[in-house]
């Protein structure tokens, strides 16, 4: 797979997969990859043509997050405060992606790795990955990946994960609400054929309507109730006014299937 630290592949219905190509190293997050990584969510997002976002990782995990060895090689605060800024900065930019963003799950997603899969939009894991905001042995406590944690699981459930840095199976994270599907079989084949199931639920629907809900979905979460509904409310005016939904409610009304506009 070359040496680049991010390789890109696009298929025909415009689904992006990005491969994090660090093998030897578990896939951490070193600062190119960060930068390659930021630069490619900041390209997509203006992609007319993108469809989906796929996150996977080469060889055997998906990603052991940020790279211990990289960061023991410049002890300070200014750079620990910067590199800790970037890599959420390169998560709210995929977050941000008009599109959903799946991550694909292998091996093990350990810290920075674990808060990756916890911000894609969408997750599905091989049945033998693992799951672990392990910093805590470090005597590091995975504040970043921390804050997605508790957005994702319940309270407890994730700051159990962050104080004893313990790890989780795909059949706890997936009851957790960590991931979306397990595969139903650790064979790649079983796991790609899981992504092509969701991935195929989401591209009949229309982009438009995609595009204004993610939105919606991640601003309301972060207001309270009535500011919420009120936000809820103008964005479902805002896409009834579109093409996609006019064509949708007349087809549903002439009980024929939908003509979605190009």
């Amino acid at each position: 797979m070359g040496h680049e630290p991010l390789q890109t592949t696009r298929d025909a219905r415009g689904v992006v997969t990005l491969t994090l190509n660090r093998p030897r190293a578990f896939n951490a997050l070193s600062d190119e990859m960060i930068d390659a990584l930021t630069h490619t969510f900041e390209s997509l997002a203006h992609d007319e043509t993108l469809r989906a976002v796929v996150i996977a990782g080469a060889g055997r995990a998906f990603c052991a997050g940020h790279d211990l060895h990289e960061m023991r090689a410049q002890p300070s605060y200014a750079y620990y405060e910067k590199l800790f800024s970037r890599c959420g900065q390169m998560m709210l930019s995929m977050l941000r992606l008009p599109v959903p963003v799946i991550a694909r799950v292998h091996g093990i997603a350990t810290a920075a790795g674990c808060q990756l899969v916890a911000l894609c939009d969408l997750a599905v894991a091989s049945p033998d990955a693992r799951f672990a905001v392990s910093g805590i042995h470090a005597g590091l406590f995975c504040a970043t990946p921390g804050v997605a944690l508790s957005r994702n699981l319940g309270r407890k459930a994730a700051f159990e994960m962050l104080v004893t840095g313990a790890f989780i199976d795909a059949a706890t994270a997936h009851a957790r609400g960590l991931i979306n599907r397990v595969a139903a079989s650790p064979a790649a084949e079983a796991l790609d054929a899981e992504i092509e199931s969701l991935l195929r639920s989401i591209l009949d629907k229309p982009q438009p309507a995609l595009a204004i809900g993610k939105a919606l979905f991640y601003r309301q979460i972060e207001l309270d109730l009535d500011a919420a509904l009120t936000d809820a409310a103008q964005t479902m005016a805002r896409n009834m006014m579109q093409p996609c939904a006019l064509e949708g409610v007349q087809a549903f009304i002439e009980k024929r299937a939908p003509r979605w506009p190009v």
